[in-house]
């Protein structure tokens, strides 16, 4: 395996700006910190993605903690960048609006990692539901009605699949 997708993403440390943005100073190290954590997000989702897509699944799950962390992060920046926002439209709406091209090709690349993930889901799914749909045919007897239809089998002949969801 790659050393490069062992390593989590660098994350910053902590989130650089605390407080709304009241200077142009403030707002240009608000919108900094909000995209070296987009950044940040980004990256883990990113090998996330190339992982689950590699069919290395219990890989991908070992980024679980970073991407919960990560998230934190931006929901915060989220939040700071929200009240700080009518500061932002008035007196940097440049900084504003590369802000908001920043964020909607972060958004392109969640939804390429939605997709990912939801097709590994859909994938696995049938393979579950394939093998339990064998094991039912092999578990239930093949008999007939007195009118020549095949009878349905009831609960009682329908034997359940275990399954261990831990990986």
């Amino acid at each position: 395996m790659n050393n490069a997708q062992r390593q989590p993403a660098p994350a910053p440390d902590t989130i650089a700006v605390s407080s709304v943005a009241a200077t142009p100073a403030e707002a240009r190290k608000l919108a900094e910190s909000m995209m070296e954590v987009m950044n940040a997000l980004l990256a883990v989702i990113e090998q996330e993605t190339t992982l689950v897509r590699a069919g290395k699944v219990r890989e991908a799950l070992k980024l679980e903690q970073d991407k919960n962390e990560m998230s934190r992060r931006y929901i915060a920046m989220i939040s700071l960048l929200k009240t700080s926002q009518k500061y932002l439209a008035q007196n940097t709406p440049d900084l504003l609006s590369a802000l908001h091209r920043h964020h909607d090709v972060f958004r392109a690349m969640l939804q390429v990692n939605l997709t990912v993930l939801a097709t590994a889901h859909a994938v696995s799914e049938g393979i579950v539901r394939g093998v339990n749909a064998e094991m039912q045919k092999r578990n239930i007897p093949q008999t007939y009605t007195a009118m020549g239809q095949r009878a349905q089998p009831g609960r009682v002949n329908r034997t359940p699949i275990v399954i261990n969801r831990t990986m």
